[in-house]
Parts: C-alpha cells; structure tokens; sequence
C-alpha cells in the first residue's frame, strides 16, 4: 500500500484542481484558506482534508465567488454553499471533483452518491460524455505526472466499466429494431484498454443494432469465424495503444485482405487512427476521430 497517496505536494494540487501552484500559495498566504503541513527542509505537504477544500473552492470561484469572500466562510459553509449550487445547477464540474475525491479516498460509497445524483436529472449517454470522459482524460494527465497511482486509476476505471456493463445489460435483453447489419466489436492482440469499446457498445445497442462483443486481444483470423453465422457485418475495432505505431497501417491492411468482402465493413477510432495515412487503406474503411463522431454514423 505505499504507493498510495495519501499527502500531496503543490504540484499535486495544482494537477488535481487546475489553480496553478503560484495562485494557491498567494491564496494561502493573502487569505489563509489552506494550511499546510511542513517538512524540516520548509516544503509544503497537503493531506486529503486540503485537497477537498481547495477543490470545493476552486468550484465557487468557477461560479463567481471572490476568494476574499470564500475566505470568510467555515470548512462547513463552504460544502453547504458547493452542495446548494451543485444541486441547482446540476454542475458536471462539482461531479468531476467529486469523483477525483472519491477516486483519492478510495471511496465507493462517494462514488455512487455522486452517479446516481447526475442520473436523476441526465441520461448515461449524458453523464458518460460530460462527466466521464472529462474525468478519465483528467486522470489519464494525473497519472502520468505521478500525482496519482496505477491503484487510484484502476479503482475509478473498474467502477465505471460497472457502470457500462449495467446500461448495457438493459439494453440486450431489447430486441434489435435495425436489422441491415450487425456490428462486431473487437481489440486488437495484447490491446487491455477496453472503457472505450465497452462504452461504443452502449452506444450501438441504444441505435437499435444488434452487437456481437468480443473484447481484448483478438486474432483476426478468429474475426473471420463470425462470417459462417451472419451477413453484413460491421467489424468495429478500437484503436489506443495497440498495434505498435510503426504496425499500425499493416494491421488495417491484414484486417482488408482478411475480412473485406461487399458485405463487410471495416471502422476504426481510438488515438491511433491519425496513424493511419494510407489513401489506399483509407478509400476502402471507415475512420472516426472520436466516439462522438462514430455515433453519428448509427
């Protein structure tokens, strides 16, 4: 348990809040709104109490709120204050903090608090892009600046795959409604990163498609099974760290030879698919930017 963050540096805060580290320490020092702990050698440590407060106040000074004003309210008045506009506002930012908090404090009674609050007023499709995705690219920047551990990604990641996996479920057990096609949707070898194939599912099962989910690290030899149980097959693949960059064009190109045919589709997103800048590859599939842009395809 070593790796687990428990007392922050100013850099951290500056990573976990966005105020930079130069504004937090005028804020200290003009208004006393945090007081850190010091080491023999003068260097600022923060623990989680701080860092919930220095989230909460970020928050009101987003919503207008002057720091000298913040500075004159209690600890108690300040989490009313956030509480009373998040509630009225039904703010995707309170929701982002709040989760980074429950994700720091490996908290999933917070965790769940905060979702089923947004649900009561947004969809899944709503949270997941306006508050999911800000959070897993915020946390994506977070762990690679070390302010937090593989451990703190992997608990928040696994309770949004949750998340996934229950709004799906609702939506197989549907009759499909669209029947010109079926998509299959699959990663390539040694491809973990599995949020984002997960979540295109959702998204192509609530367009009314019926969906075969074959997940990480498939051969494409095993792709061309599907073949011999269904016509007009969608192939879906997700591109985000898998294959290596300089493997990339010949991936999709073993995916044409091996999977093309008039009654097939190939389509392509996640980051890697800027890598792909063949005109020959590109005339013959489908590439999409974004989630996003995917959907508009549906």
């Amino acid at each position: 348990m070593n790796n687990i963050k428990s007392v922050f540096s100013i850099k951290d805060l500056e990573n976990l809040s966005g105020i930079k580290a130069h504004t937090i320490r005028i804020w200290e020092k003009r208004y006393q709104v945090l007081e850190p702990m010091r080491t023999d050698t003068n260097i600022r440590l923060y623990d989680l109490v701080s860092l919930q407060k220095l989230l909460n106040i970020t928050f009101l000074h987003e919503y207008g709120y002057k720091i000298s004003k913040i500075a004159t309210f209690s600890e108690i008045e300040i989490q009313d204050l956030v509480k009373q506009i998040a509630m009225s506002k039904n703010s995707k930012n309170h929701a982002i903090n709040a989760f980074k908090m429950a994700m720091m404090n490996f908290d999933q009674q917070l965790f769940f608090n905060t979702y089923n609050w947004l649900a009561e007023e947004k969809s899944f499709k709503e949270i997941f892009h306006q508050v999911f995705i800000p959070l897993l690219d915020e946390i994506g920047v977070l762990w690679q600046t070390d302010t937090i551990s593989p451990a703190h990604e992997h608990f928040v990641s696994y309770l949004i795959r949750q998340k996934i996996i229950l709004n799906t479920e609702r939506l197989q057990v549907l009759d499909p409604v669209k029947t010109d096609k079926v998509f299959v949707l699959s990663l390539p070898l040694n491809e973990i990163h599995e949020l984002g194939l997960m979540y295109l599912q959702y998204e192509i099962l609530l367009a009314g498609y019926k969906t075969i989910y074959l997940g990480e690290s498939m051969p494409i030899d095993n792709l061309r099974d599907l073949k011999k149980y269904f016509d007009n097959i969608v192939y879906v693949s997700f591109l985000t760290v898998k294959p290596d960059r300089d493997q990339v064009n010949d991936y999709v190109q073993e995916m044409i030879d091996k999977l093309l045919e008039d009654s097939t589709q190939l389509w392509y997103t996640g980051r890697l698919v800027s890598l792909i800048d063949s005109e020959k590859i590109l005339s013959k599939i489908k590439v999409f930017n974004s989630v996003s842009e995917l959907t508009l395809e549906l």
